[in-house]
């Protein structure tokens, strides 16, 4: 039976395969937060995050998509690539696998882990999609489980 409940509003852009995604996309998720209460910066960062490891970690130069969707509890972003491979630890991150504090690169997936409220991947036609969501409590998802925990 189809709800008479409006679907949640969605944003779609291609974005080039190249570094000026980023910038694209970090302005995207600032504009469509803008009367959420979220985490705008944490938003902006985690969508820079998945934006540069797809245009980093796919071949050629076909443009990724960025999706964003309000959600009642907060937001969704997921960022399309024509990679069907998964991305490294993203969802079970292997024994050990903390990133090398010497190294520039590996600690995107760790904060995408850490600071969303969950994340995750699927497969797509074209390849695939990797995607976090964030609640709208005005804190990261870390945060606010870290001062749960304190809490008598």
């Amino acid at each position: 039976m189809p709800s008479d409940a409006p679907a949640p509003p969605v944003w779609r852009i291609a974005l080039p395969h190249s570094a000026a995604a980023v910038p694209i996309a970090r302005a995207l998720i600032r504009t469509v937060l803008t009367d959420l209460d979220a985490d705008s910066d944490t938003a902006e960062l985690l969508t820079a995050e998945l934006v540069a490891n797809a245009v980093e970690h796919t071949p050629g130069d076909e443009p990724v998509e960025l999706v964003v969707e309000l959600l009642p509890t907060g937001c969704q972003v997921e960022v399309h690539d024509g990679d069907p491979a998964p991305p490294g630890d993203l969802s079970r991150p292997e024994p050990d696998s903390m990133p090398d504090p010497w190294q520039e690169h590996g600690r995107g997936l760790l904060l995408i882990r850490t600071l969303s409220s969950s994340c995750g991947h699927r497969t797509t036609e074209r390849g695939k999609a990797v995607w976090f969501t964030l609640a709208a409590t005005g804190q990261p998802a870390a945060v606010a489980a870290s001062r749960e925990r304190l809490r008598p």
